[in-house]
């Protein structure tokens, strides 16, 4: 299983400093991919959790470790599609591929926080049908000379989108999903799945195994699929109550990541950003970069450097 880290994206230790910090780290100790997440808002009253408190922009923190690496892979896990144009997010995928050299995995969500849903003037109504457009239009845009498309979401007129992506035939897909339909789109339709931070890490054996049923039922290879775990890391002294997976001591943390390979899971990134021990505005950002590079050396895959 390939091993990923999470980017200082989320309160007080997302600083340029640690960002860089942080990618050239993971590349240097031979880690596979670098990961962020969006979340646009967050409630007066703090109701969402200190994680979402303050979130930066998903896309921008991976062109800024682009530019400071070379080899490991960039992920966004996920961009919410209804909350923006396939046009304008396929501009900015593929310029963050061509920066970054052909090292970009494009997660793709349909949200949850019904508040972002009416602040970027969008609604729920026909989400499956929206992201299937959505998927389509993007491939076209990224494949086809003359790009013409005409859905009940999204039209675009004869048109060129240049330059394409550096990757062929585009950057990967993993779709972000939790229902059953949404499983089997990404089965059909994707490169990939990847989980959510809410996702029961116990039961994450029982998704793959419909991503992977959809795929066959499509004619397609389901080997030849990506499984991607976003682990929410926390690490805490032995005998913690309710531990969960991924949640205790650094040598718990690493059994349970045999258990996740076990369930199918290709990859898996430890993510920092969701222990509000690091990843509130309020926690010492000193501290974060400490666990952090704890974290990473604790976890650094072993033997060479995993390529794309």
């Amino acid at each position: 299983m390939k091993i990923g880290f999470g980017a200082p994206v989320s309160g007080s230790w997302a600083t340029p400093e640690n960002l860089a910090y942080v990618a050239r780290r993971a590349e240097q100790l031979g880690y596979h991919s670098l990961w962020t997440y969006q979340r646009l808002l967050s409630p007066v009253d703090a109701g969402w959790g200190e994680i979402y408190r303050s979130v930066q922009d998903p896309l921008l923190p991976l062109a800024y470790a682009a530019a400071v690496t070379s080899r490991i892979r960039l992920g966004v896990a996920v961009v919410n599609l209804p909350f923006v144009s396939p046009v304008v997010l396929a501009k900015q995928l593929t310029t963050l591929d061509i920066l970054s050299g052909g090292r970009l995995d494009a997660g793709l969500g349909n949200g949850w926080a019904d508040e972002e849903f009416i602040a970027t003037g969008t609604g729920k109504r026909g989400q499956a049908r929206r992201a299937e457009e959505f998927i389509e239009v993007l491939k076209r845009l990224w494949t086809e000379d003359t790009v013409e498309y005409e859905g009940a979401f999204y039209r675009v007129p004869p048109m060129r989108a240049d330059p394409k992506p550096v990757q062929r035939p585009h950057p990967p897909i993993l779709l972000g999903a939790g229902a059953e339909p949404a499983l089997h789109r990404a089965g059909r339709l994707c490169d990939g799945w990847v989980s959510s931070s809410r996702a029961d890490l116990r039961r994450l054996g029982a998704s793959v195994a419909v991503v992977k049923a959809a795929a066959k039922q499509a004619g397609r290879d389901p080997a030849a699929l990506r499984f991607v775990c976003r682990g929410s890391v926390k690490v805490r002294p032995a005998g913690s109550p309710d531990r969960a997976p991924l949640v205790g001591t650094l040598d718990q943390i690493r059994s349970d990541i045999a258990e996740l390979t076990a369930q199918g899971i290709t990859e898996l990134f430890l993510d920092l950003n969701f222990d509000p021990q690091v990843g509130s505005p309020d926690a010492d950002p000193a501290e974060s970069i400490r666990r952090a590079d704890e974290a990473l050396a604790a976890f650094a895959p072993s033997g060479p450097p995993a390529g794309p």
